[in-house]
């Protein structure tokens, strides 16, 4: 009798188990969708609004690897750029976003000027949709009626689209201007020399207060 009861304990307990198993399954199991299911479905179908401390995956990835698009300006002009040196962390108790951006971005401009801006992460299915953000200049060029991304605005108003996988909305925190006697590595005052030669201004490191986070669903 004894074993029997051991026996239905542990049948038992291996069933809550497989049945908890199931559900964290179905929780983390997100349905896969076509472009023009993403197209078709409205911002609050397809994000859910998360805290800043929840944001998946590792800032070097997305940053670096993925790509960070940012987004500047209003539905009726908007423009986005590629950046790829950035990240994030805590600036005055807040949580609080920084990108070293060419002074000459058109992008940058529109932010300046609304002080509200997204920085949005892709995956790799839609590296080539993201690529000529990077190669294309937006105040002469026609990259954003050329792009097949689909422009969503966040419940606050800011631009992003509908494909990201991860949008951190931000309000201009901060621009401050690099001046290359503080760089102490050789190719990094090298650098932002060479990109003053061109410009005829250095670097701005750009700072934005998170106001929301929004993830796929």
């Amino acid at each position: 009798i004894l074993l029997i009861s051991v026996v239905t304990l542990l049948l038992s307990g291996c069933n809550e188990n497989n049945r908890k198993a199931d559900v964290v399954q179905e929780e983390t199991t997100t349905k896969k969708m076509t472009r023009e299911e993403i197209q078709a479905a409205s911002f609050s179908e397809l994000y859910k609004q998360i805290d800043q401390t929840e944001i998946p995956g590792d800032v070097f990835t997305l940053v670096n690897k993925d790509y960070t698009v940012l987004t500047g300006g209003t539905p009726e002009h908007y423009n986005s750029m590629i950046a790829s040196w950035g990240g994030w962390g805590t600036l005055f108790d807040r949580p609080t976003t920084w990108c070293f951006l060419r002074s000459n971005r058109y992008t940058l401009e529109l932010i300046r000027k609304d002080h509200m801006y997204t920085m949005s992460y892709f995956d790799d299915e839609y590296k080539d949709d993201i690529m000529p953000f990077g190669t294309q200049s937006g105040r002469e060029g026609q990259k954003m009626k050329d792009t097949k991304l689909t422009a969503v605005q966040t419940p606050a108003g800011s631009m992003a689209f509908k494909e990201a996988k991860l949008i951190i909305e931000c309000k201009l925190a901060a621009v401050t201007t690099v001046s290359a006697d503080d760089f102490l590595v050789e190719d990094g005052r090298r650098f932002v020399v060479d990109a003053h030669a061109e410009t005829n201004d250095y670097h701005k490191i750009v700072f934005g207060e998170i106001t929301s986070v929004w993830v796929r669903k």
